[in-house]
């Protein structure tokens, strides 16, 4: 008889290393699903997000083909916390009722007793006790800004304002179950994903 599925959020802020953690876990087998993603496909031309998202901003944050210039939202919304709140209103719902349909499909089928949302606002949404596991991916604040700089190209005022719309790391780190360290070279940092892909196949297996 399969075990419940043991549904594992893993969280931090920008530039804290989640997508590197996630790739190195669906490597050891575990199915993940990524909400930036879904939060692109929310607002994906033809949907309603879409439609929202327009009538919301206007046609300034539009490119020539149709599709939202992600670059001008994200000035747009990084500065004005009332249009970060609207973008959030918008596309928030929609993404977590998409990971829901995922876990439940999962559950259906019996076939995986771990799964895994990255979901880089958890805590921000206040949706932490929807998931048995929380996984945050940490580092210092400094190594996080100079990433999201390098990353992304953008000043370090810029930077900033982005970080800050976050909840701190630190405060993230402190309320999760497990904390996967960063700030390391990339061996170091999948070694940490193996040790925390063991520990959660092992709390799967326990009655719950």
């Amino acid at each position: 008889m399969p075990t419940r599925l043991l549904r594992v959020a893993l969280t931090g802020g920008i530039g804290t290393g989640k997508s590197f953690c996630l790739a190195r876990f669906a490597e050891l087998g575990a199915p993940t699903i990524d909400a930036d993603g879904l939060a692109r496909q929310a607002v994906a031309p033809g949907t309603a997000g879409y439609d929202r998202v327009l009538a919301r901003f206007g046609a300034a944050i539009l490119k020539a083909d149709g599709s939202l210039d992600r670059d001008a939202l994200g000035r747009l919304v990084f500065s004005d916390i009332d249009a970060r709140r609207a973008l959030e209103g918008i596309v928030h719902p929609v993404v977590y009722a998409a990971i829901e349909r995922w876990f439940e499909g999962h559950s259906r089928t019996g076939h995986v007793d771990v799964a895994i949302a990255d979901i880089p606002l958890l805590f921000e949404t206040r949706r932490e006790d929807e998931f048995d596991t929380v996984v945050v991916a940490s580092c210092p604040v400094a190594l996080q800004k100079a990433r999201v700089m390098e990353r992304d190209g953008l000043s370090g005022a810029e930077a900033d304002r982005r970080i800050a719309s976050q909840m701190p790391i630190e405060e993230k780190a402190a309320k999760a179950d497990l904390v996967i360290d960063t700030s390391g070279t990339f061996d170091e940092t999948a070694r940490q994903v193996r040790e925390v892909w063991t520990k959660l196949r092992d709390a799967a297996s326990q009655p719950r």
